[in-house]
């Protein structure tokens, strides 16, 4: 068995010290409590609605920065995996929205979001390299951060490299909902997971940054499609899942989500222009992540 820990927390906005420490402190938490893999926010190091640019630089880190060393020494305690968004300064100079994937020997991978929401395309370049997928200690791990998750092209292309679990560091900015209804991209996770049988562990955020609200929307989802944790708070959602489960395909004798395919009709998916009817949009969906 596997414990995910996602650790729903409340960054602040250009404080990279603050922000820092935070992140270290709820590693070291999720390793306390015995945690297998720790999933932290999209920008846990930055915050996310930078005025500018050059506000973005002000708080930009380089892999090699120190604070992954220091997260490697709280994951080697465990022994643990972490997966935790940053902004990322590369070295070509230019800012990426990207996510770290940390274990105790250091930084194992760094995954540069591909996907950019809104007012993102006026601050970071889009990453172009296919997002990962690691072995660890405790099965293999994808890694895709928030606004790439509404891709079925990416979560399908995860499961068919072999990915047990996909960790999803995300910003979802509150949008109107019905009345007991979950966050849209909690949904849209459900399904992702349900098609492709496998574990999405999607960390969220909470607090208020510069009048914009949060989802506090964390749910880690199993591969069946269920939520089985989730937090309305700051704080850990917990769940202890097997993630050998997400290496069984097959829904009968008869079907296989993978095995049930057909490459052959869908084609359109790899053409590099598609047909887009653009609507107005609604003030909800200018402010989603």
């Amino acid at each position: 068995m596997a414990r995910i820990i996602c650790q729903q927390l409340a960054p602040q906005i250009a404080d990279l010290a603050g922000n820092c420490r935070l992140s270290i402190e709820a590693i070291r938490a999720a390793v306390q409590g015995k945690a297998d893999v720790v999933v932290l926010p999209e920008l846990v190091t930055s915050g996310y609605v930078f005025e500018s640019r050059e506000e973005a630089v002000s708080v930009a880190i380089p892999a090699s920065h120190r604070l992954f060393v220091e997260w490697a020494l709280e994951a080697a305690r465990g022994p643990s995996v972490v997966v935790g968004g940053f902004c990322e300064l590369g070295q070509d100079g230019l800012l990426y929205n990207s996510a770290a994937i940390v274990d105790g020997s250091g930084v194992r991978a760094v995954y540069r979001k591909t996907h950019l929401w809104e007012r993102e395309k006026l601050i970071f370049q889009p990453g172009a390299e296919a997002p990962p997928v690691l072995d660890t200690q405790v099965g293999r791990i994808g890694v895709l951060v928030c606004y790439d998750l509404e891709f079925p092209e990416m979560t399908r292309t995860l499961a068919l490299r072999g990915a047990d679990l996909i960790a999803v560091p995300t910003n979802w900015p509150l949008v109107a909902r019905p009345a007991d209804e979950r966050p849209p991209e909690v949904i849209i996770a459900m399904a992702a997971a349900r098609t492709s049988r496998v574990f999405i562990a999607c960390c969220d955020r909470v607090g208020v940054e510069r009048g914009q609200e949060w989802t506090a929307g964390t749910a880690i989802i199993d591969q069946s499609g269920w939520v089985i944790a989730t937090t309305p708070e700051a704080g850990p959602a917990t769940a202890d899942v097997d993630l050998v489960l997400a290496r069984r395909k097959g829904w009968s004798e008869l079907n296989d989500v993978l095995g049930d395919r057909r490459p052959e009709l869908y084609s359109a998916l790899s053409a590099e222009q598609s047909v887009s009817t653009q609507l107005p949009l609604t003030v909800s969906d200018q402010t989603r992540c």
